[in-house]
């Protein structure tokens, strides 16, 4: 039995090739992967002894051989492919152990040139997996190091294997060249100047019950590198299994999770926070959160961004929630919260990273992609437009009512006080129309002065800066930037309100 074994992850190499070799496999090597190999002991036999031709153009040339292929690809069950072989003086080879040159590492790499990563594109490489995972009913194709154990304890039990094993080995090697391909196709094709083309990569996570609606299918899937407040990577610790809106709700609640550093809890429903707060321990943003708007948080989403503890499980115990969300939980918080089998508890990391996040959203017959708002401004008393200027004491409250708005669905209305919300207008189809739900609700909440307004978008009249006086309003924060600007920023003068331009908006639809 021969194995070939040209790598460019050497991880585990030594110990699965050693394995082989103690099974009676003779192992034919590469370049550097024989430097390796003989390097620890263990015994191979060069690519060109097989082929009897030597590497060329600085080992561009090597694999590519009749003597290389024909022991892959022939037929052990077709009489003529074996006579062939027998003909050619050539020998089989039952398992090929490859895996690519790093493209995509060495694209990533600051100051990479074109030709440094044309020098980084795998020939040989792929068309050995090609041929291995097309023959796989005779040959077994390895190029991921999580499957040597497998492979290797499969040889040692049954001498080889298993028809399965092999077909699976297939299945991924060709996923192996489709995820290379389409890396190097992305980057030559803006080198040329050509037309983007968008290639994605998702591993089915789960198969959903249904998507929005019962009559609805779905599937839900992950990207293959694991990141910090996603979905995807979380440990679901108990609870049902989650469903099409679950995962739409939790999503959104991680991504207000994902602005704040000091002790944050939010409430959230249907992807809109219906209650959120700051405060100078979990404890304590939990209860305003929950004080915000006790009757949207029935059948909603709680989560927050520091440990859970007992205390915070006993105080949510009495309320119907489909999921609580934490980046840990203690022990005893995991006893109080067992008792509620259906609750979905989920284990978060919550690591800040400042990398990119893609967000996709379907359209028909098409797609949408933009870079996902993860954007904190820092409210400052610089922004303010009005002669009235923000107290010292308005300025947290300014900060936290923008942080809050840009997560509600637009038109977007934010009404809060005190390191927590008192109001939400979302998803109104006019902005005065938010703003009237947001106020009223504060209002009904007992909260008639000192408030802060968030709007997500300008105000184009001066109708919402009228509405807020009405009812309270002290402060507000909004992007700017409308024609009628001066209209906006006149009333607030006359109505003894101070008012700030972020110069940045936060539509979310």
């Amino acid at each position: 039995m021969r194995a070939l074994v040209s790598v460019s992850d050497k991880t585990g190499l030594v110990e699965f090739v050693q394995g082989l070799v103690d099974l009676g496999w003779e192992i034919i090597a590469t370049g550097g992967t024989q430097k390796l190999l003989e390097s620890k002991g263990v015994k191979t036999i060069g690519i060109s002894e097989v082929t009897g031709f030597p590497e060329i153009c600085d080992g561009r040339v090597k694999t590519l051989h009749p003597k290389v292929h024909g022991g892959i690809l022939a037929r052990r069950d077709v009489p003529e492919h074996m006579e062939t072989l027998k003909e050619n003086g050539i020998e089989t080879i039952e398992l090929v152990c490859v895996n690519l040159y790093p493209f995509r590492q060495t694209i990533a790499r600051e100051g990479v040139t074109l030709e440094d990563a044309i020098e980084n594109i795998d020939i040989g490489g792929p068309s050995m997996v090609r041929s291995a995972a097309k023959n796989w009913r005779d040959v077994s194709i390895v190029c991921d190091p999580a499957d040597y154990d497998t492979v290797l304890a499969e040889i040692r039990e049954k001498g080889n294997t298993t028809p399965e094993t092999r077909l699976k080995l297939s299945a991924k090697a060709y996923t192996h060249t489709a995820e290379y391909d389409c890396c190097i196709a992305t980057y030559m094709r803006k080198q040329a100047g050509l037309n983007e083309k968008l290639f994605l990569e998702y591993d089915l996570k789960q198969e959903l019950r249904y998507g929005e609606n019962p009559h609805q299918s779905a599937k839900f899937y992950a990207e293959g590198e694991k990141s910090s407040f996603a979905l995807p990577f979380a440990r679901q610790i108990q609870g049902k299994e989650l469903s099409y809106n679950n995962i739409q709700d939790a999503n959104a609640a991680l991504s207000v999770l994902r602005d704040f550093t000091e002790p944050f809890c939010v409430a959230l429903k249907h992807m809109n926070p219906c209650g959120a707060a700051v405060g100078a321990n979990i404890m304590e943003a939990w209860q305003a959160a929950y004080e915000a708007d006790k009757v949207s948080i029935y059948g909603g989403i709680v989560g927050v961004n520091r440990e859970f503890t007992a205390e915070l499980a006993a105080a949510v115990k009495p309320i119907f929630l489909e999921i609580v969300i934490a980046p840990s939980y203690t022990p005893e918080a995991l006893e109080i919260l067992a008792t509620k089998k259906n609750l979905r508890v989920m284990e978060v990391d919550m690591t800040p990273s400042d990398k990119p996040v893609m967000q996709y959203v379907g359209v028909a017959g098409g797609l949408l992609a933009q870079h996902l708002d993860t954007a904190v401004e820092t409210i400052t008393p610089e922004m303010c437009v009005t002669k009235v200027k923000p107290s010292a004491a308005l300025m947290a409250d300014l900060e936290f009512g923008w942080k809050i708005v840009k997560h509600i669905k637009s038109n977007a209305i934010a009404v809060v006080r005190d390191g927590h919300t008192i109001g939400v207008g979302a998803g109104q189809t006019n902005r005065v129309g938010s703003a009237e739900i947001a106020l009223k609700q504060a209002q009904a909440a007992g909260f008639c002065d000192g408030l802060v307004l968030a709007s997500d978008g300008f105000l184009p009249f001066d109708d919402t800066v009228a509405l807020a006086a009405q009812y309270g309003v002290t402060a507000i924060v909004q992007p700017g930037g409308s024609i009628r600007d001066a209209d906006a920023v006149a009333k607030a003068d006359e109505l003894g309100i101070t008012m700030l331009f972020t110069g940045v908006r936060h539509f979310k639809h």
